[in-house]
């Protein structure tokens, strides 16, 4: 089968998932406009390609499939994962990945658009952004969970929410919060308990840590030099015998022989021979590595 042929059978199997035959065109549409060698992959650069002579009527077709059609994004991404993932080689394991992608825009009326870090950009700027989770295994990765970011600035302003078509239902909740809903919402479907990856963003929160554990997933964070930890062979004291009153305490006890220390005092109390190279893949320039401690991460306690 050519590619022609394996991309209009593809076509045919997300355009199963949209619920109105009306929709089909305007899918097959966009998906071929992000296919072509555009320098830009908006609708109307799009529509000129695939239609020249029709241009402004094809431009208002795609346009009104993307922004004002009632399909389901949930839905077309378990399509694209029902063909997807049975191709992907998961007999050693996989892993989530939590992340979250920024993408730059201009003006104010984009949903979740604000001043805020964008990945792409490197800096704070204009932008929307993303929360994702992605199955990954050593062949491929693929998203599986994504949700637009709306900062406290949206969801504090009903009426802009209102203009723009924010749902009512829709509250706050950070990217961490953002990303667990994801993950438990995988698990409630019957997804395995991989690994799960994330950077700091997530990974220095406590409470993302503990909902992991709480989840039965184990992971792996990345987490900022000041997050307190104790480091192997000292532990916290219990917590303090229920009194029959009030809230049985959580919060473990110290003394001043048992104290949490910071990730970056205890990376500089470890010898160099402790110390070795890990390189996991090839990048765009050349071998990616990193220095790595050889204390198991079990070994270290988190002290939140």
């Amino acid at each position: 089968m050519d590619s022609e042929a394996r991309f209009e059978e593809y076509m045919a199997h997300l355009a199963a998932g949209l619920g109105h035959a009306d929709r089909v065109a305007g899918l097959q549409g966009y998906c071929t406009g992000l296919m072509l060698p555009l320098a830009r992959k908006s609708v109307e650069p799009m529509a000129s390609r695939l239609d020249p002579l029709h241009a402004s009527a094809r431009h208002q077709a795609m346009h009104h499939f993307v922004a004002k059609a009632e399909w389901s994004d949930a839905e077309l991404l378990r399509r694209v994962a029902q063909w997807v993932v049975p191709k992907m080689n998961l007999s050693d394991g996989g892993y989530w990945l939590v992340d979250d992608t920024g993408f730059p825009k201009k003006g104010q009326h984009s949903v979740g658009v604000a001043r805020q870090w964008c990945g792409m950009l490197g800096k704070q700027d204009n932008c929307q952004v993303a929360v994702s989770v992605s199955l990954a295994c050593e062949q491929a990765s693929l998203p599986v969970k994504w949700q637009l970011y709306l900062p406290e600035s949206w969801t504090e302003d009903p009426e802009r929410c209102a203009k723009a078509g924010v749902p009512e239902e829709v509250n706050f909740a950070t990217k961490p919060q953002i990303a667990l809903q994801q993950l438990q919402s995988l698990l409630d479907d019957g997804a395995p308990p991989y690994c799960v990856v994330a950077d700091a963003a997530c990974g220095t929160e406590a409470a993302f840590r503990q909902s992991l554990t709480d989840m039965g997933l184990p992971y792996m964070v990345g987490v900022t030099s000041s997050v307190k930890v104790w480091p192997p062979g000292v532990e916290p004291l219990p917590s303090k015998p229920w009194s029959g009153r009030g809230r049985p305490a959580v919060a473990t006890r110290r003394t001043p022989e048992r104290q949490p220390v910071s990730v970056k005092t205890l990376a500089l109390s470890l010898p160099q021979k402790d110390y070795s190279t890990v390189t996991w893949r090839q990048g765009c320039r050349g071998r990616r590595n990193s220095g790595s401690s050889s204390i198991s991460v079990t070994e270290v306690r988190r002290a939140a």
